[in-house]
């Protein structure tokens, strides 16, 4: 399936659930307590992170879109680091503050990566909030394109009927990842999102495949929803649809390191894509590429958009020598996370000869990946002459694109590239010739970025003016 990238800036999403605050404590734990046989951590970090139905909203922020958050918190110190979190993302929040009840709060333990304990702090959920809930959230259903409802059995969805109904009412699909054994309580939702645990927990055990599809089909009709997207760890994702053959997504993942957060994850892609304008089928995929990224990070984790778009693109068949100076941008920033270091240099490339292949392979030898800046048809023409260039810039960046020392080919339109240089910023910045090193452009950004800038000299009579020359009969 080919995948468009949706317009997430033009997109906004309502949120409703059980907020959380998530905190690690971290440290070495290298001898044993005298006390008890516990580790005992020497606490050397400290982070807080956004969680449950905020964690939702977290994500979709992180994609550039529209967010309102509704739910249920504390009148505490733990209440105010989560209210200071979320607006910190850009999150218009509709917090309810309950004097009587703690924010629920997940402090866990770490060392080397590895939770040692959890403690949790919460309470009971008493009184009318819930209900309350709904009318706080209404003024932000108009102008949205998705409702949100993200249940962990906490009780802030005790309501969640009547949060479906408005939802619908406003015209809105609204998504569901649940909780507990009653599904019943999101019937008329558009899509729900449970794990295969979940699932069965309410339909029974799915051993085989075809009992999968065919539970998951009634548990689809006997709740009126339009689909069901059931996640399935390592196998990836199941799509059932009313009307239409059921999709499997194979698993994305590279790597399995922390589970935690996911459906998050899920929920928010498949919300923000469908919010964008795209199909389930679509959406779908975009979350399945989501989550194979977010279960590689330790802890609550997010997707960024240049992640996603760079695993959009390794599905599709990996990144294409030519590219967008968008696509450009996500390349690198993909690379950098493998630890790779970028080289890249820039010029007009009019008629590739012996000596610009030796140059371009030198200038990979300095590190993992090679950026190649074309001049296009106009900036060449400004600095050559109207007569050039030879070749117009398609066939040049296919030239080049071809060789085996260059990875991407970028263009660009002005007269130097030193907008673009600063941009991607890369670990090296090369020139050919004779030039100064403090006087190419976009090698201040370079060394501001921590980088450096190498002058290579050409091969000694190989130039494309002369070679020009020379088929002219003027030399």
């Amino acid at each position: 399936m080919n995948l468009d990238w949706p317009a997430f800036e033009r997109a906004r999403v309502v949120v409703a659930g059980d907020l959380m605050l998530d905190r690690y404590w971290s440290g070495p734990a290298a001898r044993i307590s005298p006390e008890a046989p516990v580790p005992v951590v020497q606490v050397t970090g400290v982070e807080e992170r956004a969680g449950g139905a905020a964690n939702v909203a977290v994500n979709l922020a992180r994609l550039g879109v529209g967010v309102a958050l509704g739910g249920i918190t504390g009148a505490d110190e733990a209440g105010d680091t989560l209210a200071r979190l979320l607006q910190a993302e850009g999150i218009a929040c509709a917090l309810l503050r309950d004097p009587h009840r703690p924010t629920i709060t997940k402090l866990r333990v770490m060392s080397r990566h590895q939770q040692l304990l959890r403690l949790d702090f919460e309470a009971p959920l008493e009184g009318d909030h819930p209900a309350a809930l709904g009318r706080t959230l209404e003024p932000h259903l108009a102008g949205a394109g998705a409702l949100v409802l993200s249940d962990y059995g906490k009780g802030t969805l005790a309501d969640a009927p009547a949060l479906i109904a408005r939802g619908r009412a406003a015209g809105l699909p609204v998504l569901v990842d649940p909780k507990g054994r009653d599904f019943s309580r999101y019937r008329g939702a558009t899509v729900l999102t449970p794990n295969l645990a979940e699932l069965e927990a309410v339909v029974g055990a799915c051993p085989r495949d075809d009992l999968l599809l065919e539970q998951g089909e009634r548990l689809r009709r006997e709740l009126g929803l339009e689909a069901l997207l059931v996640t399935l760890s390592e196998r990836g994702m199941l799509l059932i649809r009313e009307g239409q053959d059921p999709l499997h997504l194979p698993t994305r993942a590279r790597e399995v390191f922390d589970v935690t957060g996911a459906g998050d994850t899920v929920i928010a892609v498949v919300a923000a894509a469908l919010a964008a304008g795209q199909g389930m089928a679509e959406a779908a995929a975009l979350a399945n590429l989501a989550a194979g990224r977010v279960v590689g990070k330790l802890g609550t984790g997010h997707v960024t958009p240049a992640e996603l778009r760079a695993a959009m693109r390794g599905h599709q068949g990996g990144w294409s020598g030519r590219m967008t100076q968008a696509e450009l941008l996500d390349a690198v920033a993909e690379a950098r996370g493998r630890g790779e270091r970028i080289v890249m240099t820039n010029g007009c490339f009019d008629i590739l000869h012996a000596g610009h292949v030796d140059y371009l392979e030198r200038a990979r030898r300095l590190g993992d990946r090679l950026v190649v800046a074309v001049n296009d048809d106009a900036s060449v023409a400004r600095l050559k002459g109207d007569a050039r260039p030879v070749n117009p810039l398609e066939r040049r960046m296919a030239v080049l694109s071809g060789l085996a020392s260059v990875d991407w080919v970028v263009p660009f339109a002005e007269d130097t590239p030193e907008r673009l240089i600063c941009a991607v910023a890369p670990d090296v910045l090369v020139k050919g010739g004779d030039y100064r090193p403090e006087a190419i452009a976009g090698g201040d950004c370079v060394r501001r970025a921590g980088g450096r800038v190498e002058v290579l000299p050409f091969v000694e009579g190989a130039s494309t003016s002369g070679l020009i020359r020379r088929i002219r009969g003027e030399d």
